[in-house]
């Protein structure tokens, strides 16, 4: 399939059955719709994210639908400890003793000013949310996906993490760090039956996009879940051989 086609995927409806998927930032924008994508199309889903409230309406939206039910943890990534993500892998290990996909969707913006402007605080935030996290996350849930067959591992990036621009600041040097993370742990996991890949889900109706584009007509955009082909692709059995690659949504 070419990278271009990916919003015209038509995945087949038992895609993801009998998968078990984790997303982080599952309680709003496209963190939400991957969650409901994956549970649509199959996969038992686990729910991540910071605001339990918000979590509960994916949660809800998916056992509305009648699909899987979910599970919901919750873990603030600015404020976690080392044990957080270690007593998060052992929960997950309690529930359903393996992970067949992790999909690392949340993310902090930050400011967008000048790197001069920036206080340490935020800048360490950001990156505590958007790679520290990641890392650790990552740590202890790699040996939950080598126990699965043929597990995925999917990074968000952003345009801004291919190429840096004025104000994006921290965010866009933690996006570059994002896309170097992939690229490592597809080299190291080539061969244990995980693949780890990145999606660039360019423009989207969302808080965040909102934040930092106040004034901008957000419904000239496209909602979350207009853009989970490539969420789906690389999820699935279609996409076993692709490793150490970036898409656009």
């Amino acid at each position: 399939m070419s990278k271009s086609s990916y919003r015209d995927y038509t995945p087949k409806t038992d895609l993801l059955k009998g998968r078990t998927i984790l997303v982080t930032g599952a309680g709003s924008g496209l963190g939400a719709a991957a969650a409901i994508a994956y549970a649509a199309h199959g996969a038992t889903v686990m729910l991540l994210g910071r605001t339990q409230f918000r979590l509960e309406d994916t949660y809800d939206a998916i056992v509305e639908a009648g699909n899987p039910q979910p599970y919901i943890f919750s873990i603030d990534f600015a404020k976690a400890e080392e044990q957080d993500y270690r007593e998060l892998a052992g929960g997950i290990y309690d529930e359903a003793g393996k992970l067949d996909g992790l999909l690392h969707n949340a993310a902090h913006l930050g400011d967008l000013s000048p790197i001069e402007h920036f206080s340490l605080k935020q800048w360490e935030t950001t990156f505590q949310v958007n790679v520290t996290a990641q890392f650790l996350l990552s740590k202890f849930c790699i040996p939950l996906l080598r126990r699965a067959e043929n597990a995925s591992m999917i990074f968000t990036s952003s345009g801004v993490g291919k190429q840096g621009a004025a104000y994006w600041g921290a965010y866009s040097a933690s996006k570059f760090a994002n896309e170097g993370m992939a690229q490592i742990l597809a080299d190291e996991l080539d061969g244990d039956g995980v693949r780890v890949n990145t999606i660039d889900p360019g423009i989207a109706r969302t808080v965040m996009r909102a934040k930092a584009f106040p004034a901008e007509n957000p419904n000239i955009h496209p909602k979350p879940e207009e853009l989970m082909g490539a969420y789906l692709y690389l999820m699935g059995e279609e996409s076993e051989a692709v490793t150490g690659q970036r898409f656009n949504a």
